[in-house]
């Protein structure tokens, strides 16, 4: 009887250790993240799509090697939305972040808020060293009265970084030849220049966080590196001569071959960036910011390798959302048109994830769960978390698949304002309000018209109840004041 109880004294000792051993093994192979959202980077601008005229091997290789989701969007598509949405996993009324920061919105709360938890507090709480590179543009600088200038730049104190702690970033600014950034422990009067394109200068920098020769990050923790690199954004003239080399000898005329390109601004449009036919012409520098994003893409990447962490990191390339450029006679974004509302999202860990490209109608505040499921943090995605966990899916698994989209564009100081819509598998339809409360229609069937060429409201009563109906419903859900 004594030997028996020995034994299996022995016996749960061996199972115990057998199961902390197992459960030291899942903690050191956690994967790294490494998540890279380019600002303005269209959808069409991915090269191995064919569409826009770009050099972007590196991100095509990613695309060739992991789950390419190719009908993602950018529900509010501005800078700041996106990032309220992929940091809280929430739509804009919620998290309240509804336009893009500066001093003149702040009185409105719309900036991200110390309180809230956020995709880096999970990581961070976790385990994770998490950082943080380039442009940030989610606090609020102090607020101007109307008529005062608006202040966009400011400068993040260290509580309120969400779990950052390697910080290398500034609020926003646009000087991709010149920027300026905050490191980890500089004050507010304290940047540091950098005469430099800034991709490559975030470049450099996440080399040598990579390499943590300066002890950067937890040598023996995960990382978790979110890096926003502002190109392509405007100005596209901001670029190397190098890039701008590939497109020698060509001007828009021979770069724009989408057949949705106007240059004039159409009279029936109630919402969108005019400007075309003043900038039109900077079109093939925008391509050349494409291919230089690429080519520090692919620096990074070598380092990963060269470092032995890249089989272990999920890399992810995104970007707050499009740019139109000349489609629908448009410049720039804040509009339910394809150029700009759809953006890159590609995971890449074949570690894990076979290579595949996903139809799933994916929105931003699902790139958060979705990425905490894959990395094994599904039972850490806060409550406050709007957006849903579709990680199976990239598993081939089953999963309850939405049927659209939200369309969201507004200001702080009247939510009920602007315009909103969704896209579905058929569909994309917008309705915007003016001020005095008129609204006018937009309805596109992408199923036969990919480029959006011929609004169809008006056509249809039944389908035009529909639309009207399914809005109402989405926008009721959500507690949208527009319906009122």
């Amino acid at each position: 009887m004594k030997t028996i109880q020995i034994y299996l004294i022995l016996l749960v000792m061996a199972l115990s250790s057998c199961s902390m051993q197992k459960s030291k093994e899942k903690e050191e192979t956690k994967p790294n993240l490494l998540f890279i959202f380019a600002d303005q980077y269209r959808r069409p601008a991915l090269g191995f799509l064919n569409e826009d005229p770009v050099l972007t091997p590196n991100i095509d290789k990613l695309a060739s090697e992991g789950v390419f989701f190719s009908r993602a969007v950018a529900n509010h598509p501005l800078c700041s939305p996106y990032r309220g949405m992929l940091m809280t996993g929430q739509y804009p009324l919620s998290n309240g972040v509804i336009a893009n920061c500066n001093s003149a919105r702040t009185a409105y709360g719309n900036f991200l808020k110390p309180e809230q938890e956020c995709f880096s507090d999970v990581l961070a709480e976790n385990g994770y060293s998490a950082a943080y590179l380039g442009k940030w543009h989610l606090d609020g600088p102090e607020p101007t009265a109307p008529g005062e200038e608006v202040i966009w730049d400011a400068w993040c104190p260290p509580e309120n970084r969400h779990g950052f702690s390697f910080w290398y970033a500034y609020g926003t600014h646009n000087r991709h030849n010149d920027p300026y950034y905050w490191t980890t422990n500089a004050g507010k009067d304290e940047k540091t220049t950098i005469n430099k394109w800034s991709p490559e200068h975030e470049a450099d920098i996440l080399i040598s966080y990579l390499e943590n020769n300066h002890n950067q990050r937890e040598k023996e923790a995960p990382f978790a590196m979110f890096w926003s690199i502002n190109p392509p954004h405007t100005p596209f003239k901001e670029v190397p001569q190098k890039y701008r080399d590939h497109y020698k000898g060509e001007d828009y005329h021979s770069l724009l071959n989408r057949e949705n390109v106007k240059f004039t601004y159409p009279a029936d449009l109630k919402r969108g960036d005019k400007g075309v036919e003043r900038s039109i012409d900077q079109a093939p520098d925008y391509f050349a910011c494409i291919n230089g994003v690429d080519d520090q893409i692919g620096r990074v990447i070598e380092a990963l390798k060269e470092s032995g962490l890249y089989e272990n990191t999920i890399i992810v390339f995104s970007a707050d959302h499009g740019e139109m450029l000349g489609s629908q006679g448009l410049m720039h974004k804040n509009v339910w048109f394809r150029e700009a509302y759809e953006i890159p999202f590609i995971v890449h860990f074949p570690k894990k994830i076979g290579a595949k490209t996903e139809d799933l109608l994916i929105n931003v505040p699902d790139f958060m769960p979705t990425l905490l499921g894959l990395m094994g943090l599904e039972d850490k995605i806060p409550s406050s978390v709007e957006g849903q966990d579709y990680s199976k899916v990239l598993f081939n698994e089953a999963v309850n698949r939405p049927d659209k989209q939200l369309y969201f564009g507004s200001e702080p100081s009247d939510p009920s304002s602007g315009a909103r819509g969704f896209r579905n598998n058929e569909y994309t339809f917008a309705a915007v309000k003016d001020k005095n409360g008129e609204k006018y229609y937009y309805l596109y069937h992408d199923a036969v018209d990919p480029f959006q060429m011929k609004n169809i409201w008006g056509q249809d009563e039944s389908l035009d109840q529909k639309m009207e109906q399914e809005l109402a419903a989405l926008l009721k859900s959500m507690n949208d004041p527009w319906i009122n």
